[in-house]
Order: C-alpha cells, then structure tokens, then sequence
C-alpha cells in the first residue's frame, strides 16, 4: 500500500503517539518473552534518533475493560528501558490528569508509556472521544503494531481520524513488504506449507494462493479433514466433518488449477494425547493404510516428512502457515521440526505466517535462518487473504 511510513514524517521537537505490540506474556508479573519489545525497538529507536518527543500505547492480554493489575503495562516499561539504555517513565493510566501532565513534561528523545489501553471500554468499542483524548496534543501518529492491526480500535483506527498525519512503522512496512510484496510475484517453485487446526480458518488463505502456488503441503488436523473427505479411516483423529465437503471442492479447485495439493503420505498415530504417549506409523495411504480404531493422528508420518522435506528444498518461495502436528508435545513434535529445519536448510524465500509457525521456529532454533517471521497471526492471515487490514487502510496516502 502506498502509504506513509516514518521516513516521511518530520518528527523532530514533536510529540509522537505510537501505537506497539507489547502483548507480552507475564508470569507473575515478570515478562518471559520480550520478542514483541526487541521487535518494535528499531521504529522507537528511530524515532527517539530523529528528536521525537515519544508517547507508547499498547494492550495487553484481555482485560474486561476496567483496570487490572495482571495486565499492567508497567513490567514493560521496566523491560524498555533496560533495552533502551536510558529511562522510559510509565503512567498508570492511558488517559487523564496524570497521563496530560506527564505529556507535558516531555523533552525532545523522551519515552513515555501509557497504561493498557484495554483498561477502557472505548479502546474496543472506537470510541472517537477515547480515541481524541488518546492522541492527546500529538499531530502525529505512528502504527507499529502489525499484530492488532486487523482490529478496528481506537488505538489502531480511531486516532487516524484526529491526527494530522498517520505513519506505519518500520515493523509494520516489513510485513507488507514480505506479506504483500513479496508473495505479490513470487519467485517459482512457490510453495505453501499449510497446517493448523482447522480447514474452515484457512479456507480464504487457500483460494487466494491457489492462483500463485505451485504446490500445497497440507498437515496438521486440517489434513485429517482433507483424508477423510477421500474416504481415508482416521479412527479418532480430529476431523471437521461437516467441512467434507469444503475439503472435496478445494482439492477439485487445485486439480482445475494445476496445482500439487499434497496431503500427508502418512500419519503418527498415538492411542493416548499425552506427552511420552507411544506413536507409530501407520502405512501410506495409498498402500491401504489407516489410523486404527481409538488412535489419533497427531502428526505427519515419516513417509510425509521425507517427501516434503524434499519438495521445500528445491522450492524458491515457501510459505508456512501453520504446524504439522501437536508440536507442544515433544512425542508428537518430529513432523513439524523436520519441516521448520529443511526450511531453514533451504535457499529459498522462506516467510512463515505468524501464531504458531513462529512459536515452533522459536521452539526448534531455526527463526534466525528464516527469511522473515511475522509478528501477527490473525493479521497475517487477513493479510494473505488479500483483506485491507484497518490499523494499515486508515494511514495516510503519500
């Protein structure tokens, strides 16, 4: 999208108001991953670089709209600070007295931390006040928080309709480069690796790129779907039965397309959902295999992991939506750490779609040898499905 990013404002003497992802998760108040801070430092540090008088909002988990200390952003300005080297002054509230007065005292290469912004039932709702009083006196607003970026919020939308201009971040114009511009044309082999949960959730994800996409590699439970809309035994996998249909019309449409839409030569089976649980394989497919009764397909078999091991190598583009299997659980892990690490073995543009494919690239220590790893796993997705995300649509235009 052609729209302002950072690099166009002029920010020096000004109070900026930016809106980041520090959705972080706490344990007993104490922050165990600070990957959502690391990665909006390059737009704050920028900002702070060019003089600007810097005021940070963000959420944090899902607060029922009132205060609650377990979703104080305060650990996080602790946490900024130490990754700043220099103080971040945090207030206990988003909007008010105590919010204005710290604004005002700000100088130039300030940083300020504003309170939770779900403590306040017009941040949902877009309240236009909440969203006034929230830019406060800034004339400029900044959008880094590709994460929240498919919510209409105040924080997000609403405030772009006060200031006078509206910017993304440098962590939001990455996405778009890698999400949008890079999957625009992408160099072929173009492959996508699909997994998850569920095919109804990818279903949009899956009619946009079947235009684009050479070949589809599909794992996870959503490939149980697809195995027993061919009339595969599943046993008791997790299946969407009432999406049988839906997984007989996509693979029609890959076949009218041309397209390779691989589902899993085989499947680990275990009998119990538990960690340490016993799993085997069953038998291709195609050579009459099948789950056994009770048993649970919780992850591709070896036959799947070898064939797609060999097809991402020699790909050019992948993209990788979504797990192979329960990967939380070591027992049912190996499809989807194999697949993350020939990923990362290839010479391919490897771009992985957010949520839990990043979880697992983190997991398995392959994130640095990736291309790129989104921030946002809804975002994404709408991204990919070729929606206009609003916290991106209600910047303004160059």
């Amino acid at each position: 999208m052609d729209k302002l990013t950072i690099r166009d404002l002029d920010v020096t003497g000004k109070q900026v108001f930016m809106r980041a992802d520090f959705n972080v998760p706490l344990k007993d108040g104490v922050i165990t991953n600070d990957a959502r801070i690391t990665a909006a430092l390059p737009t704050i540090n920028y900002l702070l670089d060019h003089g600007a008088r810097l005021v940070l909002s963000s959420h944090l988990g899902r607060p029922a709209n009132a205060p609650d200390p377990a979703y104080s952003l305060a650990p996080v300005a602790v946490r900024l600070g130490e990754l700043l080297g220099k103080p971040v002054t945090f207030v206990p509230e988003a909007i008010g007295e105590q919010a204005a007065a710290a604004r005002t005292a700000m100088k130039d290469g300030d940083v300020l931390l504003l309170e939770n912004v779900r403590f306040y039932p017009g941040e949902k709702k877009n309240d236009p006040d909440f969203a006034k009083a929230l830019l406060g006196d800034a004339t400029l607003y900044v959008n880094d928080a590709f994460g929240t970026a498919h919510r209409a919020h105040a924080s997000t939308e609403g405030v772009t309709h006060f200031a006078e201009k509206s910017a993304m971040g440098l962590l939001v114009e990455r996405e778009l480069e890698y999400l949008e511009g890079r999957l625009e044309n992408p160099e072929h082999p173009f492959v996508v690796i699909m997994g998850g949960a569920k095919v109804s959730d990818k279903i949009e994800v899956l009619s946009k790129l079947m235009e684009k996409a050479d070949t589809f590699l599909i794992g996870g439970a959503m490939a149980n779907t697809f195995l027993a809309a061919q009339g595969y035994g599943l046993g008791a996998s997790k299946i969407e039965s009432d999406k049988l249909d839906l997984a007989r019309e996509i693979l029609a449409d890959a076949q009218a397309h041309h397209v390779r839409f691989l589902l899993p030569a085989d499947v680990r089976v275990a009998m119990k959902f538990e960690e340490g649980a016993p799993t085997v394989c069953t038998k291709p497919f195609a050579e009459g295999g099948r789950v056994p009764e009770g048993g649970m397909a919780i992850d591709i078999g070896d036959k799947a992991i070898e064939e797609f091991s060999q097809i991402v190598k020699s790909a050019k583009t992948v993209l990788w939506n979504g797990p192979m299997g329960v990967f939380e659980i070591d027992s049912f892990a190996k499809g989807t750490k194999e697949i993350a690490e020939a990923l990362a073995a290839s010479d391919a543009v490897s771009i992985v779609g957010g949520g839990d494919s990043v979880t697992a690239a983190r997991k398995f220590n392959v994130q640095d040898q990736l291309s790129f790893c989104s921030t946002g796993g809804g975002a994404s997705l709408e991204l990919l499905e070729g929606k206009v995300l609003p916290g991106v649509g209600a910047l303004t235009e160059k």
